[in-house]
């Protein structure tokens, strides 16, 4: 596969300046965001030693967070952003250095939009096992190596409990509003279920009550596409000789997802069975242009991620259940007391919406009787995209 920017790798549709300055050169062995890189709009906060659910201990984790808005002087005006399994703290701003790509939710999040920065004090982390600042696989370890291979399995609670430590140290006893989507949306719903005297409001996009056996089947077959890459070997790539890390595994692993992100009704209508770049399909080099899509995309994602964390990640999202421990879902929904907001895409295939209305009909304490249903073409990704719709319910959701 060629790595550089062609006409076989590149959608029909003009791409960004920003992605033209990602894709522009040879992958990393990692898209981690490194000690020394440009830091950008990020903020850190460093805590020490921390035992995870499973009973591994890192000595110190570092949380990387951006921030926007003024604090109350009565710390009342506080909302927690928590992203989605790929993204990162870079809610709302340009690509440049440190960030390489733009804001994943800047029509949402800013002064005047739905959560509006001149009235709310916006915190956003890049969770704990991440690759943007974070501490994660591609973090050095006491020994001055990678941890790799020997990063501590965590579970979706792990990461709240790193959440907890931060807010504590922002000096923020309760969240005006925890916001997220997708695996955002299993943290946002872990602080309201664990936590639920330090959340207000709450509001769960695109998220389950628990990871399904289907959706961890999904799952698996991505962990497999970056183990299976010679080059990730056993996950100790980052000093490869040839400086070229599990970049093919890792797309793959990419472009499984989308198929998952996005519905049949948007690929159907967008490509259709065109060609790209007007070649004869039925010769030799024939290619669909949805298959130049998701090349596109997963050559993309190898710039800004790193395979370590995203196998870190995946399987903390497998283990998302919420009523672990806690009598069964509907025992665990119930301890939730913050006003909710339960939003789920028409078209999800991801998580479908029979998964946020059983989180709905579960919390007595609903903005509305059931799910929020946006629809959308989009499938999953929709609550990232249909930003003027989820934004109207975030709205009223902060008006309470």
């Amino acid at each position: 596969m060629d790595w550089q920017i062609s006409e076989d790798t590149v959608p029909s549709a003009p791409i960004t300046e920003a992605d033209a300055r990602l894709l522009r050169a040879r992958p990393p062995v990692t898209g981690a965001w490194r000690d020394g890189d440009p830091v950008g709009d990020r903020r850190f906060a460093a805590f020490g030693a921390f035992r995870t659910e499973s009973g591994q201990e890192l000595p110190g984790i570092r949380l990387a967070y951006e921030t926007w808005g003024e604090l109350s002087p009565r710390r009342d005006n506080a909302v927690l952003v928590l992203h989605a399994l790929t993204g990162d703290s870079h809610v709302r701003g340009s690509a440049g250095p440190g960030h390489p790509t733009d804001g994943w939710w800047g029509d949402v999040v800013g002064p005047d939009a739905a959560i509006d920065t001149d009235r709310w004090f916006v915190v956003a982390p890049n969770m704990l096992g991440g690759c943007q600042g974070s501490t994660g696989p591609a973090s050095i370890a006491p020994d001055g190596r990678e941890w790799g291979s020997r990063f501590p399995y965590l579970t979706v609670r792990d990461q709240v409990a790193a959440q907890v430590r931060l807010a504590d140290a922002l000096g923020i006893d309760r969240w005006a509003a925890v916001v997220g989507g997708s695996m955002g949306g299993m943290h946002a719903l872990e602080w309201a279920v664990g936590h639920p005297d330090r959340v207000a409001r709450l509001a769960v996009l695109s998220a389950p009550p628990t990871t399904t056996a289907d959706q961890i089947a999904l799952n698996s077959v991505q962990l497999e596409a970056v183990q299976i890459d010679p080059r990730f070997a056993g996950g100790e790539y980052y000093d490869a000789a040839d400086g070229d890390g599990p970049h093919r595994g890792l797309a793959l692993a990419r472009r499984m997802a989308l198929l998952n992100y996005r519905s049949p009704t948007e690929l159907n209508q967008r490509f259709q069975r065109t060609w790209q770049s007007g070649k004869n399909p039925l010769g030799h080099g024939g290619r669909f242009a949805v298959e130049s899509y998701l090349d596109f995309h997963g050559n993309k994602f190898t710039r800004r991620f790193d395979a370590n964390s995203y196998l870190t990640l995946v399987e903390a999202m497998n283990s998302h259940d919420i009523g672990r421990g806690r009598g069964g879902v509907d025992d665990a929904l119930a301890r939730v007391s913050a006003t909710t907001l339960v939003v789920g895409i028409d078209t999800d295939r991801l998580f479908p919406v029979e998964g946020q209305e059983r989180i709905a009909r579960g919390i007595r304490s609903t903005l509305d009787d059931t799910a929020t249903l946006v629809p959308s073409d989009f499938g999953h990704d929709g609550f990232l995209i249909e930003t003027h719709l989820v934004g109207r319910h975030l709205r009223r959701l902060l008006k309470t």
